[in-house]
């Protein structure tokens, strides 16, 4: 090769002319490694399974590989079984041969078979190439066999058949390996079997010749495959070459994104030649520059373009988004040259339709509005759980974004938290507009529509409707001709009405109309007010659900305080009660007379909302007129109802523990209007706040007890001496704290607000809530403001009487004289039997000293006082007793009657109403 390739340099020298140049052998041997190792690179990548020329050449070579060893394997076992064929053939002809052989029937009838047999099958068996005959009774007991040890023993094969008269063949693994034995029977002239042939053949000695022809076989399989191979190699050589190397997935992407190029690109793409020369134009090409069909091999100057652009093509040069109109159409245009990085030379243009951009950015512009628009109106529709606010709320997100003018009618049932019923009329809920003067149904007013108007088909069926054209539209018209002329004429000519739906309840309909864009509503905005109306449907619908609900929780609530306030002289009162806006809650407050012209007055609240703080609420109402019918202290009250609060957390709380415990505060106090003294005792409620004569605000010092239901602790009580004309204003907390605020600013507040108030009680609330009541209470608020009056000096009497049975007729006389002076003779007799019962018990069972004290309030009152702690009960005597009716006598004359204890004893009293 070397001498060769010398003398092919040394002729291209010669033909090269005077300059030539000259190679020592290594150059050239050195060449000559560089081919040869160039084309083992070749062979490998060809090999390298990775290209499509390595698959193709290991297809190729796994196929005539598979072809090779299927033709072994088929020969192996064509071999095999063949071999099997002749053993069964050689076998059965050999025993038959023996059974019929002259003598062989007759030696099994003589006294020793064996010694006549044995030679005999020896001898056959070495002519015939067997590896056995065997000779047998009918009992399989061998009279011949090549070993002689094995004469007398049972023979091992399958018997049956034979002794039926049939051949048996059958392969079995013996002692001298795999063979084929044939078992042929001995008859008698009768047909009776009266012995058994067994012959056999190992596999190996009948298949030698075919193992014999095996290595030949083989030895062709192998040239075959080399030839195949060398074949493969070289046509996978030559494909490696053509594809670069590439492998299938490669090549397959490059078919794929050629194709894409092609027809699925939406950018016009063309590439030229060195020579300017149109190699490609996929189809978007075709149709931004209208290129003829033959347009392949033209050169750009030819293609029918404009000269601006047509120049810009033909020349080659490195444009960036410039831009040329062709025909109708802006194209931004970019182009590259193709040899970057080694590639071909050319360059390749890119085109961009700018029109169908500006068409699609306006789209998107659109499309990203409408999106703007639902995500506010998640946002920004429901902020209250209010109807109408959520509804105005609706209609201002729509216009002017939407719609010009935007409408929501609602059923009178929807607006109160009720279930609507569809054959009511609606009322217009909420109105919004670019303009004031639109001639549409204006707000509150309501509205019955007629079975044709488009209103009443979205509230009949469930569905929008769209009139793209309300001049034309003769259905709306009939609803009201002289207002749908003045509306067409204002210019409003397109409408939209889309149902408030929440699940399969209709709750209103919404309005949507159209007035400066002259282009009508199209099915794309219909779509986007279905999805509209929808959202807010959702928010209209918690907020009827949420007024139903507080509805009837601030009606158990109010139902639970008291309408009216008891009639008595000791205080002026003004009341308040503001519920929370997220819901009711278990603020009360109550005015309760009491015994003697006392008044009791109680603020209290239950923590948390709804309609279980509102139950508790009247529990503990309850509870407290009960108690205070004892006429117990401040303090022994609060003791009572903490037992009772306790005692309903064990009663409501489930075993699993998952209901909440109730707490609660309470303020108690009672007030004499005689004594002017109001004793006061909390259970975790905030201090009461005093009003002086003098317009001072203080807060008294009252013993802080725990809230009610804690248990364990005892309350306190605290007196204030309160001069008449004072005002005690009680409170919850919702009014002096909040989220924003604590406790103590909040009292400050208070303070200002209460010294700045005007002297009466309506006032004194008034400058309350202007001063402290924030827009969205959070709580609520529960306020009481009492001015104190004092029952004056002649209108009391009092004093004492001594423990002597003739006092009793001093008494009658001393209050008939009081009576007199205070305009009430005819009060005289009944009270002067009340005042002696109660004296005569007073000193019999009673214990010094004995005070009697008349009343004279808006009732009479009497009591006496004594020190015993002995209580009289109401009995009823026998038509036989001497005594037992004293106190039926004053029960039947009172209007009421009762006991109170005191620190010094108890007082037994009564009220007679007025003349």
């Amino acid at each position: 090769m070397v001498r060769l390739l010398g003398r092919s340099q040394t002729r291209s020298t010669r033909r090269a002319g005077p300059t030539r140049t000259r190679h020592t052998p290594a150059q050239v041997a050195a060449h000559g490694d560089r081919a040869a190792q160039g084309r083992l690179s070749g062979l490998r990548s060809a090999v390298n399974g990775r290209s499509v020329a390595g698959q193709v050449f290991l297809l190729q070579v796994a196929i005539v590989l598979l072809l090779v060893v299927a033709a072994v394997v088929a020969l192996v076992l064509q071999v095999r079984h063949d071999s099997t064929q002749e053993a069964r053939n050689r076998s059965v002809a050999v025993a038959e041969s023996f059974a019929n052989a002259p003598g062989t029937r007759e030696a099994l009838s003589t006294p020793d078979p064996t010694a006549i047999l044995q030679p005999r099958a020896e001898a056959a068996r070495k002519a015939t190439g067997v590896d056995f005959i065997v000779v047998m009774n009918t009992d399989g007991i061998r009279y011949t066999h090549p070993k002689p040890d094995r004469i007398g023993k049972k023979f091992v094969g399958t018997l049956a058949p034979a002794l039926a008269g049939r051949t048996v063949t059958e392969e079995v693994d013996g002692t001298i390996g795999r063979l084929v034995q044939a078992v042929v029977p001995i008859e008698a002239p009768g047909g009776k079997v009266v012995g058994l042939v067994s012959a056999g053949i190992t596999t190996d000695n009948v298949g030698g010749a075919a193992d014999r022809q095996l290595p030949l076989v083989l030895l062709a399989a192998a040239a075959a495959l080399a030839l195949a191979t060398g074949g493969t190699a070289l046509v996978s050589r030559r494909l490696l070459r053509q594809t670069h190397g590439l492998g299938p997935h490669e090549m397959t992407r490059m078919y794929e994104h050629h194709d894409a190029v092609l027809h699925s690109v939406r950018e016009g793409v063309i590439i030229f030649s060195g020579e300017g020369r149109l190699l490609l134009a996929n189809d978007e090409a075709h149709r931004l520059l209208d290129l003829p069909a033959d347009a392949d091999g033209k050169s750009a100057l030819d293609l029918g373009l404009p000269p601006d652009t047509a120049d810009l093509l033909a020349s080659g040069r490195m444009a960036t988004d410039e831009v040329h109109l062709v025909k109708d159409r802006l194209l931004a245009v970019n182009q590259r040259t193709t040899d970057v990085k080694g590639g071909p030379p050319g360059w390749v243009a890119t085109l961009r339709d700018s029109t169908e951009l500006r068409a699609l950015s306006g789209r998107a512009e659109a499309a990203r509005e409408r999106l703007n628009m639902l995500y506010d109106a998640g946002v920004g529709i429901g902020t209250s759980l209010d109807v109408t606010r959520t509804a105005q709320e609706l209609a201002e997100l729509a216009v002017p974004r939407f719609a010009d003018f935007a409408t929501v009618d609602l059923f009178d049932a929807v607006l109160s938290g009720g279930q609507p019923e569809a054959v009511t009329p609606v009322r217009r809920t909420a109105l919004s507009g670019i303009q004031k003067d639109a001639p549409l149904y204006p707000l509150q007013q309501e509205i019955r529509y007629v079975a044709t108007a488009p209103q009443s088909r979205s509230l009949r069926s469930g569905q929008a409707v769209l009139e793209p054209d309300l001049a034309r539209a003769a259905g709306w018209h009939e609803q009201d001709l002289e207002r749908a002329a003045q509306v067409v004429e204002y210019g409003i000519h397109s409408l939209i009405t889309v149902p408030l739906r929440a699940g399969a309840m209709v709750l209103g309909v919404v309005s949507f109309w159209r007035s400066q864009k002259a282009e009508p509503f199209d099915a794309d905005e219909l779509a986007l007010a279905e999805e509209l109306v929808t959202r807010a449907a959702v928010s209209i619908d918690n907020a009827r659900r949420y007024t139903r609900e507080h509805s009837m929780a601030v009606t158990l609530q109010r139902s639970l305080l008291p309408r009216t306030l008891p009639e008595q002289t000791a205080l002026d009162i003004a009341t308040r009660y503001l519920p929370a806006q997220a819901g009711v809650g278990g603020d009360w407050f109550d005015v309760l007379p009491l015994s003697g012209a006392r008044v009791a007055l109680v603020v209290g609240d239950v923590v948390g909302h709804g309609l279980h703080a509102a139950a508790t609420m009247g529990r503990l109402r309850t509870a407290v007129h009960n108690f205070s019918a004892l006429d117990l202290p401040p303090d022994e009250l609060l003791s009572l109802l903490d037992e009772m609060v306790g005692r309903i957390d064990q009663d409501e709380t489930p075993e699993d523990g998952s209901a909440p415990v109730i707490g609660a505060t309470c303020l108690y106090a009672i007030y004499d209007p005689v004594s002017r003294n109001c004793t006061v005792a909390r259970a975790g409620h905030p201090p009461p706040a005093l009003i002086r004569p003098d317009g001072s605000v203080e807060f008294p010092e009252v013993p802080a007890g725990p809230p009610l239901g804690l248990g364990g602790l005892p309350f306190e009580t605290a007196d204030l001496r309160l001069p008449e004309g004072s005002r005690l204003v009680l409170y919850t907390d919702g009014l002096v704290e909040d989220r924003e605020h604590d406790i103590d600013e909040g009292l400050d507040q208070l303070r200002e607000a209460l010294e700045q108030a005007g002297p009466s009680p309506e006032d004194t609330c008034r400058a309350v809530l202007d001063a402290r009541l924030p827009s969205k209470p959070g709580d609520d608020i529960a306020l009481l403001v009492a001015r104190t009056r004092a029952l004056p000096a002649d209108r009391i009497a009092d004093w004492e009487v001594p423990s002597d049975p003739a006092a009793v007729g001093e008494v009658r006389a001393r209050v008939t004289r009081r009576l007199a002076e205070w305009g009430l003779d005819e009060l005289a007799f009944t009270t002067e039997l009340i005042l002696s019962e109660l004296v005569t018990n007073a000193i019999r069972y009673g214990g010094e000293p004995i005070r009697v004290r008349m009343l004279f309030d808006r009732t009479l009152v009497c009591e006496v006082c004594d020190s015993s702690n002995t209580s009289p009960h109401l009995r009823y005597a026998a038509m036989t007793d001497e005594g037992g009716r004293g106190l039926f006598l004053v029960a039947q004359l009172s209007e009421r009657w009762g006991t109170r204890y005191t620190p010094a004893g108890k007082i037994i009293w009564t009220e007679q109403p007025l003349p």
